[in-house]
């Protein structure tokens, strides 16, 4: 964002949006951003771009809509061709731009819509957070968020204006790429994949923010190989206790495959362990090419969970008890822990069989952080990881998890499938939450 004054009053914006949150949450009300605060919003995203040739207002003459990819919770993904200044790096997510000033080449950008179908609602308060923190958030393995925009208000619009994310562009997600048969990954590149992947949650976590939506589809790798987390949208600031008071987090975070016991069964006092059992979840799918557990409720996740990792109990995992859930779910007895012997028919590795039994650990406070499964042998013995930039080179199309056929249908499981398991009528209902 090339004018100061626009990250000048953005900054100060969030400020107060930070301090009406909070008031929401002591009132007790709807954490939207009302009409009067959106206005000043819209205000700053204006005045801040005057005399900028690719100012929000002129936005949809800058960004020509070419397909939405993928509807997201509060927007939409989309290919559009851009006539943006030249100077713009090369961007991420799926958009391409055309650069019609003294530069002839094209530079590629991606596009995340804010939907704001009823702007009396206020703006989501999840869009502004996913902005900021993707403000503070500058690493080569998080997708990088490049401006953000708006449409000119106008009668044909009664007067709405649509906000638009600019990312970089990256080629493909996770999820795509593992779609695809004909896409293979060697031990050296899986071991780069998940090196990175790590990495990226390393540096989130240092940062004291969780991404709380883990999965293939919001990894994303470019064409040259490096590889970005994306999808902040339910990504928040983290904070250790304080005065022994818990954090109240809401649980109703993480793609129900990806997420963690301890959700399931209730926990609000949570932290990074979260994300790491994603990111098991995501290492053990590079060999199995899609997701190992795949529940169709809260109660059927669990069971899977417990045929996988073993049973859920206080001996092994202190105070689970007092989770608020443990005692409303029906968690299968008797399992034994059988990650390793689940995952060997497609996981040859021992380091990799390992470090998956270290990021699928049951207790969150036993489970393996970012720094140390960086360190673990998995990366440190032959092969080493090695680029991707030429395995994604042999293909040519962008892979995406929106463009691929189901993933579920006729695809490998360490485990068979199991019948559906009635769900306890207070599973799904216990907690009214709002997203903090």
């Amino acid at each position: 964002m090339g004018n100061p004054s626009f990250s000048f009053s953005i900054n100060t914006f969030f400020s107060a949006t930070i301090f009406f949150v909070f008031l929401c949450r002591a009132l007790n009300t709807s954490p939207k951003v009302p009409c009067p605060i959106l206005a000043i919003f819209s205000y700053l995203l204006t005045s801040s771009q005057k005399g900028n040739s690719s100012s929000s207002r002129n936005f949809s003459r800058s960004l020509g809509f070419i397909e939405v990819m993928e509807v997201a919770m509060f927007g939409k993904v989309c290919w559009m061709i851009s006539h943006l200044a030249s100077t713009r790096r090369e961007m991420s997510k799926p958009v391409r731009i055309k650069v019609e000033n003294e530069a002839k080449r094209g530079n590629k950008c991606g596009r995340k819509i804010v939907l704001m179908e009823n702007e009396k609602e206020g703006f989501p308060i999840t869009a502004l957070r996913e902005i900021r923190i993707l403000q503070l958030l500058k690493h080569e393995n998080v997708v990088n968020l490049i401006e953000i925009c708006r449409t000119k208000v106008t009668q044909l619009n009664k007067f709405k204006s649509t906000f638009y994310l600019v990312f970089d562009f990256c080629e493909h997600d996770l999820a795509g790429l593992l779609s695809n048969a004909n896409v293979k990954f060697s031990l050296g590149e899986i071991k780069k994949v998940m090196q990175q992947l790590l990495n990226g949650l390393y540096f989130i976590h240092s940062n004291k923010i969780l991404h709380r939506d883990m999965k293939a589809a919001n990894v994303l790798i470019t064409k040259s190989g490096v590889l970005k987390l994306a999808d902040f949208g339910l990504a928040r600031a983290f904070s250790l206790n304080k005065n022994n008071q818990p954090n109240r987090y809401t649980n109703r975070v993480v793609t129900l495959w990806y997420r963690p016991p301890e959700l399931l069964l209730g926990e609000r006092n949570y932290g990074p362990p979260v994300d790491m059992w994603g990111a098991g979840c995501i290492m053990a799918e590079m060999w199995t090419r899609s997701p190992i557990m795949q529940g169709n409720t809260e109660q059927h996740q669990l069971t899977l969970i417990c045929q996988l990792c073993g049973s859920i109990v206080p001996e092994l995992w202190p105070d689970v008890e007092k989770l608020e859930l443990y005692n409303k779910m029906e968690l299968p007895k008797g399992q034994k822990r059988k990650v390793k012997e689940r995952l060997k028919p497609y996981v040859k590795d021992p380091y990799a069989c390992d470090l998956l039994d270290k990021l699928l650990t049951l207790d969150p406070s036993k489970r393996v952080d970012a720094d140390a499964a960086l360190n673990h042998d998995f990366f440190w013995t032959d092969p080493m990881p090695c680029e991707l930039s030429k395995m994604l080179g042999q293909h040519g199309q962008s892979m995406f998890e929106f463009l691929a056929p189901p993933r579920r249908a006729g695809r490998p499981q360490p485990h068979p499938a199991l019948p559906q398991p009635k769900p306890h009528p207070s599973a799904d209902s216990s907690y009214q939450d709002r997203v903090f």
